[in-house]
């Protein structure tokens, strides 16, 4: 690749962290979507950014899609795309952004996996039981799954929650979300109490003098990371019998279940740090199909 093209790349990543504020996985994707792009134009001749057009493209474009690459994945390729064409418009590298016309592949609209009520209660009774005896690293799983699911906060977050921002009193904890977005979060009785045990018997007995101050910790003393929270979470679900389930399941059942006792959008909106009304609705789809299915199945004339 160019160096001129690295050097925008490295711009548009350092831009994309700060103006932007963007997450690590965000700016990961981003970077290597147009790094993937401008190693394909300069394979074809291509030398600056002036001289990318709206056909290159294009022709990049489909031959991932001949390649096989998903939907989303190509969507995702293209909205790389059009930001950092824009940004560079916007920066002086460009005169005419060729990426302001490109069209990105629709993807299907597809509803959140939701575990039931009872299939969340059964999992997290399992999580509570196991920990009776005290064993840190299963009240440390018990406080995680409570929080995804109770709070509904993302797996980064919680991975990154500190000691200091959880108020057992109040039953609220203060986490970091996307675009360094806080916010406080309320959670409930059974979450209170995970945490309790946690920070009584379970975090005690792993801390080391590389712990700092975060709030769940690994078996080595370093801050637990998302990887281990998600490896927990599989590991949950297999013990209590239920379906599989990733932690952003739990925050996406903790949503549905919230609309579903009656909590009204804006609510759940702040409660799961969503920028857009629009995207916390997608959870009344998911109610509305769980009523359709209710219905179809009960119903004598459905």
């Amino acid at each position: 690749m160019p160096e001129t093209f690295r050097v925008a790349v490295d711009d548009f990543a350092a831009h994309l962290r700060v103006a932007q504020g963007s997450s690590d996985h965000t700016v990961r994707a981003y970077v290597g979507d147009v790094e993937a792009l401008l190693r394909h134009v300069a394979r074809h001749g291509t030398g600056t950014l002036a001289e990318v057009d709206l056909a290159a493209l294009r022709t990049w474009l489909t031959e991932q899609s001949e390649r096989g690459l998903a939907r989303a994945t190509l969507a995702r390729r293209g909205a790389a795309a059009r930001a950092f064409f824009d940004w560079a418009r916007r920066t002086g590298r460009v005169a005419d952004d060729p990426a302001a016309r490109l069209a990105s592949p629709r993807v299907p609209r597809t509803l959140p996996t939701v575990l039931a009520v009872d299939a969340a209660a059964r999992m997290l009774d399992a999580a509570r039981e196991a920990a009776v005896e005290g064993d840190p690293a299963r009240v440390r799983e018990w406080a995680a799954a409570e929080l995804l699911y109770g709070a509904g906060v993302r797996v980064g977050e919680l991975a990154g929650t500190d000691v200091d921002d959880v108020d057992l009193a109040q039953r609220v904890v203060r986490v970091l979300g996307k675009g360094d977005k806080e916010r406080v979060v309320p959670f409930g009785v059974p979450a209170a109490r995970a945490l309790d045990r946690w920070l009584d018997v379970g975090r005690p007995a792993l801390v080391t003098a590389r712990s700092g101050p975060a709030l769940l910790v690994g078996d080595r003393g370093g801050r637990w990371g998302e990887r281990q929270v998600r490896d927990a979470v599989h590991r949950l679900a297999a013990d209590a019998g239920v379906d599989d389930v990733a932690p952003h399941d739990l925050r996406h059942s903790a949503a549905t279940h919230l609309l579903a006792g009656g909590s009204d959008l804006r609510s759940v909106q702040e409660i799961l740090g969503h920028s857009s009304l629009a995207t916390t609705q997608r959870y009344t789809h998911v109610t509305a199909e769980r009523l359709r299915s209710s219905f179809e199945q009960a119903f004598p004339r459905a």
